[in-house]
């Protein structure tokens, strides 16, 4: 054995590079504790855009009632009506329910013609930015 040292391991019996399984556990931790800490943050700008479209719907489809009733002399007798007259390319979809369907109709007030007078999001709940039910928004 001249020429090799004395305390020199055979290379098979030393892992090459790589890993220890305690060092990808300890990493692996780290990410999921930066996630947890940034994660729901993310999710607040997301509410606040969904809030802001609604207001945004609401105030457009009001708008379009408001407009029928002007040039018709009477509020529309459905959501739908508005599309069919051109007041509205489409019934939105609620940003809250992801539904086109989930609007409240309000009646007009007695004695006046039509079905419609006013419109709210049928989303149950409230916003982390206002106190008020979405329903009635």
């Amino acid at each position: 054995m001249i020429g090799r040292p004395m305390h020199a391991r055979h290379a098979s019996s030393r892992p090459v590079g790589g890993f220890t399984l305690l060092e990808l556990l300890i990493v692996l931790s780290i990410i999921a504790l930066l996630l947890a800490v940034v994660m729901p943050n993310d999710f607040k700008p997301m509410q606040h855009s969904k809030d802001v479209v609604l207001r945004k719907d609401l105030r457009v489809m009001r708008e379009a009632i408001d407009h029928y009733d002007g040039d018709k002399g009477s509020y529309p007798p459905s959501l739908q009506a508005l599309v069919a007259a051109g007041y509205l390319r489409a019934i939105p979809v609620d940003p809250i329910t992801g539904l086109a369907t989930t609007w409240v109709v309000m009646p007009p007030p007695t004695g006046e013609p039509g079905g419609v007078y006013d419109v709210h999001s049928g989303a149950p709940g409230k916003s982390a930015h206002n106190p008020i039910p979405y329903g009635q928004w």
